[in-house]
């Protein structure tokens, strides 16, 4: 393992000591040289894990005594060193995933629906239901972002989101299971996006659609392109492996119309029923080598540093319910979306359009 992160594993080894009393207040740490064996690295990383410790307020240095636990350690684990405690336990796991391949995106997104999971199982309730803002519908790196920022957004509101697929989403706001659905459907007829389904879907009703941002869809390949991959007819080449979007998302309803313009039938497509969930697991597949292409979005295949053809510029929109818009947080998201700052922050991730971000369309 690299050492730049290998004293954050010691010092982690030996905070875990101090704080379940193996190592109680006074013990001397063992020597430099003998940890140095023990972890098979330089004597620097270890001076520099030592370091760390003595800015936890955990240890102590004096020439001539070596490195000591401090003498008087909290009888109860306190909120300083609590927040110390899940602060380099996060940061152990952090280093696990990453080391393993994840991106900081997708550990966000994981950690955030674990959570999510956790408080429906335990019927943990962190909020009112009017202090939650119900997302549902196609994956999304921005309405990620949006999960972790919305209290900065929205002040006292949280948005919980569910990534269910654009039909999914439109299907949970006719239910009444979600305040805000996300979708990019593209009808083949019209050339248009989202407005088609929207009036089908929900006939005789008004209903606002705000647009969050165009994004670029397209190949993901790994680096290089040593499959000399050019465009949607490679997919049905012999011994080329392909990941898919599943059923009901967006980007599974595009592909599926343009399969048919070009006249490539999905049987031969090796992988066409391969589904993904999300756009970066469609990029991770590619990183770890899986498969030869992917479906998905150019953030995602910039996430792993990957290789992109794009295919089309896709609108996604934030589909409400008339009535949704005059929810407090609703209203805050709006005035966000119109704003330079909302430009700003959508615009860093990687093949976001934001021309017309914020813009409203009211459906009749």
């Amino acid at each position: 393992m690299d050492e730049t992160h290998l004293y954050q594993q010691i010092s982690e080894s030996i905070r875990q000591q101090i704080l379940n009393g193996k190592l109680k207040p006074g013990d001397r740490l063992p020597s430099v040289r003998k940890m140095t064996a023990q972890w098979s690295c330089s004597a620097g990383t270890v001076q520099r894990a030592y370091q760390e410790l003595a800015r936890q307020g955990l240890v102590t240095s004096h020439a001539g005594q070596g490195t000591r636990v401090i003498e008087q350690l909290p009888s109860q684990p306190e909120a300083p060193l609590r927040r110390a405690a899940l602060l380099h336990r996060a940061e152990a796991f952090l280093l696990e995933v990453l080391t393993a391949g994840y991106t900081p995106p997708e550990i966000e997104e994981a950690v955030r629906q674990a959570l999510d999971r956790w408080r429906i199982l335990t019927h943990e309730v962190t909020s009112t239901p009017s202090q939650t803002l119900r997302f549902a519908g196609s994956h999304d790196l921005v309405v990620a972002w949006l999960a972790s920022n919305f209290p900065e957004i929205s002040p006292g509101f949280n948005l919980k989101i569910e990534f269910s697929g654009s039909r999914g989403g439109l299907f949970a706001l006719a239910e009444g299971k979600a305040d805000v659905a996300g979708c990019h459907l593209w009808d083949e007829e019209s050339d248009t996006y989202n407005v088609p389904f929207v009036r089908r879907l929900f006939p005789g009703q008004r209903l606002a659609l705000v647009t969050l941002a165009h994004r670029r869809l397209g190949l993901i390949l790994p680096k290089g392109n040593p499959n000399q991959v050019e465009g949607l007819r490679d997919l049905a080449r012999q011994g080329l492996r392909f990941a898919n979007r599943q059923i009901g998302s967006g980007s599974r309803v595009w592909l599926d119309a343009n399969l048919r313009k070009a006249g490539i039938d999905p049987d031969q497509i090796d992988g066409y029923n391969l589904e993904k969930l999300t756009h970066l697991e469609v990029a991770l597949a590619v990183a770890e080598a899986d498969i030869d292409v992917g479906l998905g979005l150019e953030a995602a295949a910039e996430s792993f540093g990957l290789d992109f053809i794009p295919l089309t510029l896709e609108r996604y929109d934030l589909v409400m319910l008339a009535p949704a818009t005059e929810l407090p947080a609703v209203r805050k998201l709006m005035a966000w979306l119109a704003s330079s700052d909302a430009k700003q922050a959508i615009a860093k991730f990687n093949g976001y359009d934001t021309r017309q971000t914020g813009k409203l369309e009211w459906i009749e």
